[in-house]
This record gives structure tokens, sequence and C-alpha cells, in this order.
């Protein structure tokens, strides 16, 4: 039962909650509470509707949406959906005394989809979708809104788009979910969908300096919809603190009129095939002229997929346990935090060797060889074959056909992008990405010295960060062709004298770096020089 005022508009009952429920477990129902304070913000979103009368929560958890709701408005009629028998029987009894709280133990995927609402509110779950139960979903939305999705998508999104499909005439919907979808290649539907209905009318991304949800790893965007045909505009806003929220309460004070911000659109200027980052982020490829796709100069392609690196990686130890010779062992950099700096040399992987780390992979050149056919029934006792990527390979325990790759770039970066030049010439897993430079295209053939020092510059970086994906606490991934599609400087454009200049303080800074010594006021000077000649404020 909700016993006080202070009681319903704050985050006790979830924090109450999470003390006494284990995190496995609201990790398995996606748990993640939103703060109170944003959920009372997007319910203003809801409440500017005067004609609000019935509200939907789909992802009721313990109706945190609805005890911002009904702090402002105890005559509206909610209903809610959850899933999580634990914590359906929590949010029971704290709305046992509101007779207009209509709560359901149900699926909201599979249910209640011939219904309209005046007000749809959410913090839907953030499950990827092969991690959904009931895979037929897509069935059911491809029927009911005319909208083909595929298996990649996130559960998140399918919510949304059910949510906009139930709004009634002059509805809002609010939803807080993972920007995720603005920048991948899945979200292209999604936005589609979001520009064909027309009730797109902000997105708000959440770039606080901490995570907004414990235990995810996750930025977030506040989605504001409305269908009631008043604008054809869409803004982009970003706030960076709780206090930034107060920019909601602007938006409802002036809707459908828009503040004057060149983060405005109309409909017909959105584009679903890129990345949205572009409508909300200050792009930095715009400081420079000349420049091309990185794909121009060079391909990146993933790392090695095992489908068990514990039992396809081998250390010395583990080949003498199971007699595996050294033939059948194929060099690689498994883990990686072992390349410490942006060369990784032979002299690098000897000492690996020596300190029995893993940097083998099991490669059964030879399945006829005794040892080597133990080893694979082993896997097979294991069901290691069985297994997603494995069950696929025409021989479940054969390597993907991958030369080491020149160049190695980390999928995961706090700090910006790290490149690695790979001269001990093995191969890698998917930590890495793999960079193989063109040298082969008449027009695009470069100096594979001159790209690798480009790479290191700050512009290289902050140029491919506009294609990234932003995760929460400063995490970034890039995907393989998030990075063919990012753009570059055309290096082909230096002039003889300049790629020389570049070139000769490339060779200092890799004699300082491999004397363990710091080569960061050499890059410096590398980007200084890219600067100068590629500035768009170059007269």
């Amino acid at each position: 039962m909700v016993e006080t005022t202070e009681h319903i508009i704050n985050n006790s009952i979830e924090s109450d909650y999470s003390k006494s429920i284990s995190l496995e477990h609201r990790k398995k129902f996606a748990q993640f509470f939103t703060p109170f304070p944003i959920a009372d913000a997007m319910a203003k979103w809801l409440l500017g509707n005067d004609q609000l009368k019935d509200v939907l929560e789909p992802a009721f958890g313990l109706g945190v949406f609805s005890r911002a709701i009904l702090s402002q408005n105890k005559e509206i009629n909610i209903k809610g959906f959850e899933v999580d028998e634990n914590i359906f029987g929590n949010a029971k009894e704290y709305f046992d005394d509101f007779e207009n709280v209509n709560l359901l133990l149900q699926d909201y995927m599979y249910n209640d989809w011939k219904n309209k609402y005046d007000g749809i509110i959410c913090n839907p779950p953030y499950f990827k979708f092969h991690d959904y139960d009931n895979k037929n979903i897509l069935k059911e939305i491809e029927t009911n809104l005319k909208c083909k999705l595929n298996g990649f998508t996130n559960l998140y999104t399918l919510f949304l788009l059910k949510s906009i499909h139930q709004l009634s005439k002059n509805g809002r919907c609010a939803y807080i979910i993972p920007s995720e979808f603005l920048n991948s290649d899945y979200g292209k539907l999604v936005k589609t969908y979001l520009i064909k209905s027309k009730t797109l009318r902000h997105i708000i991304v959440i770039d606080f300096e901490e995570n907004v949800f414990d235990d995810a790893l996750t930025t977030a965007s506040i989605i504001l919809c409305a269908n009631d045909n008043l604008t054809d505009k869409v803004q982009f806003s970003n706030i960076q603190s709780l206090q930034d929220l107060s920019k909601i309460d602007e938006i409802i004070t002036k809707y459908p009129n828009f503040s004057e911000t060149e983060q405005t659109y109309n409909f017909t200027e959105l584009n679903p095939d890129i990345k949205w980052k572009a409508y909300y982020q200050k792009q930095n490829s715009i400081k420079f002229k000349n420049l091309v796709p990185f794909s121009t100069y060079a391909k990146v392609v993933r790392g090695i997929a095992t489908g068990s690196n514990e039992y396809f990686t081998f250390n010395f130890s583990k080949a003498k346990e199971f007699n595996i010779d050294e033939l059948y062992l194929l060099p690689c950099i498994c883990s990686a935090k072992d390349a410490k700096t942006s060369f990784f040399t032979k002299q690098d992987f000897e000492e690996l060797k020596k300190s029995d780390k893993s940097i083998f992979l099991f490669n059964a050149l030879n399945p006829n060889d005794k040892n080597i056919n133990s080893y694979i029934q082993k896997g097979e006792e294991e069901e290691i074959n069985k297994r997603f990527l494995t069950a696929s390979r025409t021989s479940w325990y054969s390597l993907e056909n991958r030369k080491p790759a020149p160049i190695w770039v980390s999928v995961f970066n706090r700090s910006g992008l790290r490149f690695i030049r790979n001269e001990a010439n093995i191969s890698n897993l998917t930590s890495y990405h793999c960079i193989y430079p063109k040298q082969t295209s008449l027009f695009s053939e470069i100096n594979i010295d001159l790209l690798f020092a480009y790479l290191l510059t700050d512009t290289a970086k902050q140029i491919f960060d506009d294609n990234s994906r932003q995760y929460g606490n400063g995490l970034q991934k890039f995907e393989p062709n998030d990075l063919n599609k990012g753009m570059m400087l055309d290096l082909g454009l230096l002039d003889k004298q300049t790629s020389n200049e570049i070139l000769k303080l490339y060779k200092e800074y890799k004699c300082l770096i491999l004397d363990n010594k710091n080569g960061d006021e050499i890059i410096n000077k590398i980007d200084e020089i890219l600067t100068y000649k590629y500035s768009e404020k170059k007269h």
C-alpha cells in the first residue's frame, strides 16, 4: 500500500526492492529502474495533454511513472502490464488503494493490441532479441504495424512501435530507451516508422557523466511522441544533468511551437539511413576539408570469432597437457590488454609466451593426428560443436581463414580509439578489429606507415568519433562498418615533401615508444601538420 505522498515521489520503493531481490533476478527481467526526476519529467509530457483520461504503462515494474502521474492527478485511469510475478506482487501491494490502477500479469507484446490510449509511458525491457523467449512477436508486429523488422532488433524498439500504434487521437507517448537505435543498423527500420507515423516530436539524449540506470551500461534517450498533427517538426536536445530536465518543462510549455535551434528539423529532412547523432551532436568532420571514406584506403573486418575462446585458446601449459604440437597452434593475441603500446612486436609475443599467456589458437590442420583427434572429441563431449557459431561451420573446429592484419583497432574504448601496429604478424580475436590497408588500387594506395601515423593523431580519432556508438560511462563501440563508412583526411593529396616530413616524425615516434618513452609530442606535431593542411578555416 502506498502510505504517503513522499513515498511515491522518490525511488525508495525501487531501492527497497533492489536490496531484497538478487541482481541476477533483476537482470533476467531487465529491471533497471528510472530515476524519479526523469519519470516525473516524462509524466509532465503526458499531463500536458488536456484530454488525458487513461494511461498505459506497458512495462510496469514498481510503477514509477504511474506514481509520478498520480502525484499530480489522482483521477487518471492507469493500466499496467508486467511479466515478473515477483515484482508484480510488490506493485499490487503498493497500488492496492488505487481503484483506478489496473495491473495485469501479462506480456504486453502479446496483448492489448486493439485498445487506444491518451497517454503511454514506459521504460521497456532492454533485451537483445535473441534473449527474448517469444520469437513469434516479429510476425505480430508485421501483421499489426505493416512493417518488417529483422531478428537483430532489440525488444525495447518493439515496445515503442506498438505503443505509437496504440495512441488515440491527440494521444501522447513518452519512452526512455537506449540511444543505440539512433545510430545502429537495426535502428533504420525503427526510424523509418517514426518518420512515417509523423508522431515523433522530441528526442532528448541524456548524456550524464554517470549512468542513468544502476548496473546498466547504456546511454539513454527520452522519446516524446504525439498523435496530433500539430507540427511537422522534430527537435533534438542534449541534457548533461538532472537540472537540465527543466528543458522538458520548456518543451511542454511551448508545444507545438519549438525553440529556434539548429537541432530542429522537418520530417522530410530526417534520413533513417544515417546515424542520427548527426542531428544532435556537432560533427568533428565539418572542421576539415578533403575527406574521403576510410574504405578508400583500408578495409576493416572483425577479428577471429572462435565460438568458444575457452576451448580454442592455448598457452604452453595447456598445449603440454593435451600434447598439441605447436604446428597445430596459430599465434594470436587473445586478450586486448596484452598489447601495451602502439606497437606489438615479435619480442612482445615472445615475452607473452614465456609468461605462459594464452597466445595460440587451436588450428586442427590434420584431424587424423592422434592428439588433435582426441582434443576434437573432447570438444564434442563438451558440446562445443553445438554452439551457435561452431554449428554453422563445415568442420565445427575449423577457424576462420583470416590472414594477420598489419593494424589492429580496439572495439570498445573509453579514452578514444586505440590503433596498434601488428609487427609480430600474428592473428587476433574479436577484441580487436582487423585493418587491411589497400595496396592494389591505382587511386588509393598509400604508404602504410603514413596511414598508421595518421591513425595515431587526435584528428583521425575525432573524425571517427562521428560514427561511434555511445554507451554509459564514456564507453564507445565501433563496428567494422562504422569505421569503413567513417571519414578520414584524403592523405593521397599530400605532397611528397609533407608526406616525408610526417614519415620522419613517425620513425622518431616509433623509436621513442619501443624505448619505453613518451611520444605524444611527436604525434602532436603530426597533428599540427595535418590540421594546417586540411583545416576548413585555412585561407
